[in-house]
């Protein structure tokens, strides 16, 4: 049987999709390799079987002109004992190379330095009233490191595409700049522009041969700045890749009490835990990894692993996850799972496949280029050619082929994406939205279905005390006294259905939860309750198994009010005292109050509502009726690998996701669905695995982010096509002699003020 290994490579080097995914075609063409490119996380997994081996991989890459380096986790700390395994170090994202770590420190600094040299040569060329003896030759001091220096890793990839018979964008900007560098140093150094006195404007008269006395540094140096300007920003976004992992493994407990075989404690990181180590969580502390409770009782916060609102009880010999909250009493845990074994691990693997796997949305610009740069350089040699031929006049023949390589020069085009994102995203800023990057705007136009975690989406994640019933048969019982007692004996709690009970009382009551009355004999039953006596009244407050041990009468009496309160959904707390049963409060996760609007405003959108949840059908219906979510649409009791199925299933379906979460438990489904919108109010997992953040917290922003999403991405195509628009257009007349360079010039930068007009009118977006 052919055994199969698995490696993943740190790719340096790709510039567009089509960089990775000339990667991945080679390396898939290799007897034995299934690879797959990442280009936002700059890295390639790869499988081959026998026969083959990394180095053969590495040096394929190499080939190809991009760098490869096999990323090797980091070894495991040495454990207390032998066999101790790695916790936190597995499945960690490892930093690629330096470069992967500082590029876009470098393209700031490029980027800073040719804005400021650009800046004086566009003022100089653009207005005549600047310009004194000698001008040009400074603005060739100015403009001469912008192009080579500021532009050589366009011209690099250039360089490395050709090698290898492709064109993309670094093409376009590498011929165009170093076309109009080189015409303005022959026009300097052989032709009549280095000549003092020399005025440069706008002369739409001016013939071909008139290109001789004409410099376009200004051109030059704009392109390779405004470019720059694009690629800083993808490069701020591509050192973002990874986040999203680190952000589950930093939910885990860095250090933990390990208790000795002597009975005494010992602090140590948890890298160092192994199988089979008891360690002690005292309350409000992190669990440090997968195991069993040995000895004390508890409740437990599981809903940033599982979406489950209320802590679940437990005790000896139940379970506990690492990464989840002890709220209330001492725990000792015997660990039964430690490093990549973990729940929250597989929960990271999950994140880092999904993402792997999300294909990302070519840019129209490069799927355009590969056709588009063979054509221009076609018709500048054709152009120069035919002037020769039907001429022999050399300088219109060269000045007719630069204004064909100026005209196609992609100035508009490198414009048309960032000038509409960044209008784009500063005005989604302004609302509450954050849009990752243009990659994202693709998925908004096709989404037709999204799905809505609860806890902490569509409800506020918070427990509260929803309503208190009286019982009819317990003469002498009103409301007020029922919720001073039972907020009184609950406030002396920790579990957090005790203090939404106390907190609910309090507010009703119009008082503060510290007024009220201090119980005396508090005694908390694990699983059950809690009893005690306030204002000398033996209370008694918790589930019906509490009251019945004690004896308390008329007890039938709270049954049909503690039915229908776990109808709807809702956590049922029974009281009674002095022996009698009283009444009953109702707790539950509560649906914000936007959340109705926001489902409306979804559907207006064309959108289907589809509401997961790791909860109880119970609780899933009620909130999916509360919202307006249709029955046949609410899927519950669903775990966090669960939730990637029913997205994945969907999708299957041949439905266009969106996913709304802000759990660790949703940041796996939020990177498997076409487009993940995390609430801003969650964890920084879910955030990094998104495509898009609500900072608000708000679900009816989700709405809002939707159709900014789409208005951004129309704009970015209404750029993209004016900028070819310009550029065909007017290729025909450069190749016939009627656009000189000049004028070829002043179309680029009237294109480029229209890209860039146009992209402010996303500031009106509301």
């Amino acid at each position: 049987m052919t055994e199969v290994s698995e490696v993943e490579l740190a790719v340096g080097g790709m510039t567009c999709a089509s960089c990775s995914s000339r990667i991945e075609k080679k390396l898939n063409r290799l007897e034995g390799v299934t690879a797959s490119v990442n280009l936002a996380t700059e890295k390639a997994k790869v499988s081959y079987a026998d026969g083959v081996d990394v180095a053969q991989l590495i040096a394929l890459v190499e080939k190809l002109g991009y760098t490869a380096e096999e990323i090797v986790p980091p070894p495991p700390e040495p454990g207390p004992a032998p066999g101790a395994r790695a916790a936190a170090a597995d499945g960690a994202p490892v930093p690629t190379t330096t470069a992967d770590i500082t590029e876009p420190d470098t393209l700031r600094q490029r980027l800073t330095v040719s804005a400021v040299l650009s800046l004086p040569v566009v003022l100089l060329a653009m207005v005549p009233a600047l310009q004194f003896d000698n001008w040009q030759w400074l603005s060739l001091t100015l403009a001469a490191p912008v192009v080579v220096w500021g532009g050589l890793p366009f011209h690099r990839a250039a360089f490395t595409n050709l090698r290898h018979g492709a064109a993309t964008m670094d093409t376009l900007v590498s011929v165009g700049t170093l076309a109009a560098f080189g015409w303005s140093l022959w026009a300097l150094f052989a032709g009549d522009a280095g000549m003092p006195g020399m005025r440069h404007g706008f002369d739409f008269t001016a013939s071909p041969g008139d290109g001789a006395s004409t410099v376009y540094l200004e051109v030059a140096s704009g392109v390779v700045t405004f470019i720059l300007l694009g690629r800083w920003l993808e490069a701020r976004a591509k050192r973002r890749a990874g986040s999203a992992l680190r952000a589950l493994l930093d939910l885990g407990a860095k250090d933990v009490t390990v208790l000795r075989h002597d009975g005494t404690e010992e602090r140590i990181p948890v890298a160092r835990l192994a199988v089979g180590d008891r360690f002690v969580v005292r309350p409000g502390e992190t669990v440090a990894t997968d195991g069993a409770v040995v000895e004390g009782v508890s409740a437990v916060d599981a809903s940033m692993l599982t979406g489950e609102s209320v802590p679940v009880d437990v005790g000896v010999g139940d379970a506990v996850t690492g990464a989840t909250v002890n709220v209330s009493g001492r725990l000792v845990v015997r660990a039964t799972r430690v490093g990549s074994d973990t729940r929250l691990a597989r929960m990271a693997r999950l994140v880092e496949d999904a993402q792997t796997g999300k294909a990302r949305v070519q840019r129209l610009a490069d799927r355009v280029a590969g056709v588009f740069v063979p054509v221009v350089l076609l018709i500048a040699v054709g152009t120069l050619g035919g002037w020769l031929a039907a001429t022999d006049d050399v300088t219109a023949a060269f000045t007719a082929a630069v204004a064909v390589l100026i005209i196609a020069c992609p100035c508009a085009l490198g414009l048309a994406t960032p000038t509409a994102l960044m209008v784009g995203t500063g005005r989604g800023a302004q609302l509450g939205i954050l849009i990752k990057g243009p990659e994202v705007l693709e998925s908004t136009r096709r989404v037709d279905t999204v799905v809505l975690d609860k806890t902490g989406t569509v409800t506020t994640g918070r427990m509260e005390m929803e309503d208190a019933y009286t019982a009819g048969s317990a003469e002498g019982t009103d409301e007020k006294q029922l919720l001073r007692l039972a907020g009184a004996l609950e406030h002396a709690s920790e579990h957090p259905v005790a203090r939404a009970v106390a907190a609910g009382a309090a507010e009703r009551l119009g008082t503060a939860v510290g007024r009220l009355p201090t119980p005396q004999g508090f005694e908390s039953v694990p699983g059950l309750g809690v009893r005690g006596t306030v204002d000398g009244h033996e209370v008694l407050a918790g589930r019906e198994r509490l009251l019945a041990k004690a004896g308390v009468t008329d007890l039938d009496t709270l049954t049909p009010l503690r039915e229908k309160a776990e109808a709807a959904g809702r956590t049922a707390v029974l009281v009674a005292w002095d022996g009698v049963a009283r009444g009953v409060l109702t707790v539950a996760d509560a649906v914000k109050e936007t959340s109705p609007q926001a489902v409306r405003e979804l559907r207006a959108l064309g959108l289907t509502p589809v509401l997961l949840t790791g909860d109880n059908r119970a609780v899933a219906d009620a909130v999916a009726r509360a919202v307006g979510i249709a029955p046949e649409a609410v899927y519950a009791e669903v775990l966090p690998q669960d939730k990637v199925d029913v997205v994945a299933r969907l999708r299957a379906e041949g439905r266009v996701v969106a996913m709304v979460g802000d759990g660790v438990n949703d940041a796996a489904a939020l990177a498997t669905a076409d487009l993940g919108l995390a609430m801003g109010t969650g964890t920084d997992a879910a955030i990094e695995a998104s495509d898009l953040t609500l900072v608000r917290g708000d679900l009816r922003v989700a709405a809002d982010a939707i159709r900014l999403s789409r208005k951004t991405l129309a704009t970015i195509k209404g750029n993209l096509f004016w900028a070819f628009g310009y550029n065909v257009a007017a290729l025909p007349l450069a190749a016939a002699g009627l656009l000189n360079p000049m004028i070829a010039g002043a179309a680029m930068a009237f294109s480029s003020v229209f890209v860039v007009t146009n992209s402010l009118r996303l500031r009106a977006f509301s």
